[in-house]
């Protein structure tokens, strides 16, 4: 302790430490913010889907802002591929690569080493000059990056060249100048270059942002930043094997499957078996499909952003997210398989809908042993709806709402984005006036969430009418498989897609003509606990509120 009594961590004291984390968190935080304002389409600025994250020279993270599970905990890998490149100060390189770092190609990720003429850290440039103390890490959807489809969510594709352009890690930024000829072939090889182009430049202002504010923190801390890495991490990784100590020890299973991968209806497997052992928690996926014909495919890191994703919901939620997080947790997935695929697999729909699958078999199988602690199972799917015209040069693209799963605690939350999705949605008001699509409908699904002791979340019902020719693209799930309840308590409802009221498939591409419109109906969240030990006044308000 020193001498005030203050614990000290890593050498740095207790109050220190709590200063300098919330400080690192406030630069992940500014950066997205600055990402979003200055973002020029609705589906960053508006729908917000994107994320931030300072990482030290090692590449570890020290902090992130509270963005989208699939991305933060994904871009670890980002980060190391380009250490691998040995980037210097004065850039920012670029990558969307899934088999280099990446999740899926429209998700464009930007590194930059952060350097602000400190005097402290580490060298990693040929000639010396500034030291790398840490990285700035964005990561943003961007609503086309090319492919065989506006939008680049083709349902039916078969390989990753089908589904826009492949960016292994290129320098976006060098000595301080954008690289022009980089940035021209990115902005030829997409349908919407303008919005591509507002977008990446919002995003290197965020970089930007971020090496202004660490040099602020070294001015005023010094060495004790860098004190202060290591100290934040090792507090994390201290409580979060607290946590873990109270798991009991044990092997968990559970099993669930995908509704097909846009190629076939056949249902795909996903399995894992958790081991729980004091402080380590391994997570192995073996049992599950061999990597499949169609887009379903994910990057081991998607399948271990959802696993970190779980456990952060199922312990402290106070317990500051960064790598110390995930340092007790193994995950692993044979090669070649849906979790762990070889090039040139296609994967758009492993980020979005596997990564929720297994989300949702990971709380199935810790719920064995920590089941108040576990929710039942939410929507289990992003309801990804794409819509893009070759002719009227847009591209929309949406994830929409659905239950949440109940809890020992509580219902499940209605009409909300679930599981390994963030984002907001995008406003009737935007979506109408940046677009060519009129919102018919935007409504609750009464009756959708799982009965129980607690009661499942509702789905949602959103109808659009195109004002042109268009192609749609649907990537869903649970349209035949329920979200499951949980000790007692009954599943949640189905959803569908339909097209001029003609139901359509979970995955598919689609021309359609002006006119047309398209209706998602989002699954509910399964019920916690026997519907029988329901408050009978919580019945009543869900008689008097519409939703059974």
């Amino acid at each position: 302790m020193d001498p005030d009594g203050s614990e000290v961590t890593g050498g740095v004291d207790a109050v220190t430490l709590e200063i300098l984390r919330n400080q690192l968190e406030g630069i992940a935080e500014e950066m997205g913010q600055v990402l979003i304002r200055g973002a020029y389409s609705p589906n960053i600025k508006e729908r917000q889907d994107c994320s931030t994250a300072v990482f030290d020279a090692d590449g570890r993270m020290v902090a992130q802002a509270e963005h989208i599970p699939v991305h933060l905990g994904a871009m670890p890998e980002a980060v190391e591929a380009i250490r691998q490149r040995g980037p210097e100060p004065g850039d920012v390189w670029a990558l969307n690569d899934p088999f280099a770092g990446g999740t899926h190609l429209p998700d464009i990720t930007l590194v930059s080493p952060l350097a602000p003429g400190t005097g402290y850290g580490t060298s990693d440039g040929p000639d010396g000059g500034d030291e790398i103390v840490g990285y700035a890490v964005s990561r943003a959807h961007h609503a086309d990056v090319g492919g065989s489809t506006p939008g680049s969510m083709p349902a039916g594709a078969r390989e990753i060249y089908e589904e826009g352009l492949r960016i292994p890690g290129v320098r976006i930024v060098n000595d301080g100048e954008l690289v022009d000829d980089v940035f021209s072939l990115l902005l030829a090889n997409v349908r919407t270059p303008d919005e591509r182009r507002a977008d990446v430049r919002a995003q290197l202002a965020a970089h930007d942002r971020a090496e202004e504010r660490l040099g602020d923190l070294f001015e005023q801390w010094g060495q004790t930043v860098l004190d202060a890495f290591d100290a934040i991490i090792d507090y994390s990784r201290d409580r979060i094997e607290t946590e873990l100590e109270t798991v009991p020890d044990g092997t968990y299973a559970a099993r669930d499957v995908l509704e097909g991968d846009g190629v076939t209806d056949d249902d795909i497997p996903v399995e894992v078996t958790v081991t729980v052992d004091g402080t380590d928690l391994d997570v192995d996926f073996a049992g599950t499909a061999d990597q499949v014909a169609g887009n379903l495919n994910a990057p081991l890191a998607v399948a271990k952003s959802a696993v970190y994703f779980v456990v952060r919901c199922l312990t402290d939620p106070e317990i500051p997210p960064n790598q110390g997080c995930y340092d007790p947790v193994s995950v692993s997935a044979p090669t070649g398989s849906l979790l762990n695929p070889e090039p040139p697999a296609a994967v758009v729909g492993g980020n979005v809908e596997t990564s929720q699958r297994v989300t949702d078999v990971v709380f199935a199988a810790l719920a064995e042993a920590v089941p108040q602690r576990a929710p039942a199972g939410g929507q289990g799917t992003m309801n990804n709806l794409i819509i893009g015209s070759r002719e009227d040069e847009f591209t929309y693209y949406e994830t929409i709402g659905g239950g949440g799963g109940a809890t020992a605690a509580s219902d499940g939350i209605d009409g909300a984005q679930v599981g390994m999705t963030n984002t907001l949605n995008t406003p009737i008001e935007v979506l109408e006036a940046e677009y060519p699509l009129t919102v018919e409908r935007y409504a609750l699904r009464p009756g959708t969430g799982g009965d129980g002791e607690h009661r499942g979340g509702l789905g949602l019902e959103r109808a659009l009418t195109l004002g042109c020719d268009a192609s749609v693209s649907l990537l869903t799930e649970r349209r035949r498989t329920h979200p499951r309840g949980i000790d007692g308590g009954e599943d949640g409802a189905t959803g569908e897609n339909r097209i001029d009221g003609d139901p359509v498939a979970a995955k598919t591409t689609v021309d359609v003509d002006a006119g047309t419109t398209v209706t998602i109906r989002t699954p509910g969240g399964g019920g916690h606990g026997p519907p029988a030990d329901r408050d009978p006044e919580a019945r009543e308000a869900d008689r008097r509120d519409g939703k059974r």
